[in-house]
């Protein structure tokens, strides 16, 4: 995991390339936002649907059962409101476009997808206040890591560094998260919000490639291309491999 920003420091055996490719899948109106508004949005970890977010152990429905859940009902309530003050960027590890995942985040492929590094990544976040009087908050960045949590119990991680740790049934999803936390701002009486928070980015260093769905109509791709220009990224505007002609001889 690292700490993006002012400084930058490693925690954790686990790293990503400088110039690894990463993926950030967009439904064609939340690209255009973003590329209007220079801004990305980090959700709350209780908005995803993976039940098991920042969870250090699984305990599976099957005797015998253990003791120790059955006392800490009130602690983790505790641990669902830092999940609501932990708010989460998530990309895509490949060096390739996922069928996959063009399915799953952008409506059947008729979506936008944008192409970064984590050296891209570093340069290009601004400050993130929560209103403009207040310190800047920490920006942590990193793959995640995928273990087995019905046999591992994560002892000894902290309110951070849980949420770069998953259930290995979702290692398909190969991700590498963003990720502020707002625990500290809470504590000393700042209003944080429910969801999740929008920060804003430099997209002209952020963004490598603009990839279009295969999906998108020839009018979509139109609105985009025009967005895209205004943006001044024209020449990172490309379209999906999925688009090509198939060939039989």
């Amino acid at each position: 995991m690292l700490k993006l920003g002012v400084c930058f420091a490693t925690i954790g055996d686990a790293a990503a390339e400088g110039n690894e490719t990463l993926w950030k899948f967009f439904r064609f109106e939340r690209f255009l936002s973003t590329l209007a508004e220079s801004r990305l949005y980090f959700a709350s970890a209780n908005q995803f649907i993976d039940p098991f977010e920042g969870a250090v152990a699984v305990q599976l429905n099957a005797p015998p059962h253990d003791p120790l859940y059955a006392e800490i009902e009130s602690v983790d309530h505790a641990f669902f409101q830092l999940k609501r003050l932990t708010k989460v960027c998530c990309w895509h590890r490949a060096a390739y476009e996922s069928d996959a995942m063009w399915k799953l985040y952008s409506g059947e492929h008729k979506g936008i997808a944008i192409c970064t590094t984590p050296d891209r990544i570093r340069a290009a976040f601004k400050p993130f206040r929560l209103k403009p009087e207040h310190g800047v908050e920490d920006l942590w960045g990193g793959p995640v890591q995928y273990v087995d949590l019905t046999k591992v119990r994560m002892r000894g991680v902290s309110m951070l560094e849980r949420f770069f740790f998953k259930h290995r049934a979702f290692e398909w999803e190969r991700e590498y998260r963003l990720t502020i936390s707002l625990r500290m701002a809470e504590e000393f009486g700042v209003r944080v919000p429910e969801d999740g928070i929008f920060v804003d980015v430099d997209l002209s260093i952020l963004i490598e490639r603009i990839v279009l769905g295969s999906t998108t109509t020839e009018t979509e791709r139109a609105t985009v291309a025009e967005h895209v220009a205004a943006a001044g990224l024209s020449d990172r505007l490309e379209l999906s491999t999925l688009l090509g002609q198939p060939r039989y001889v």
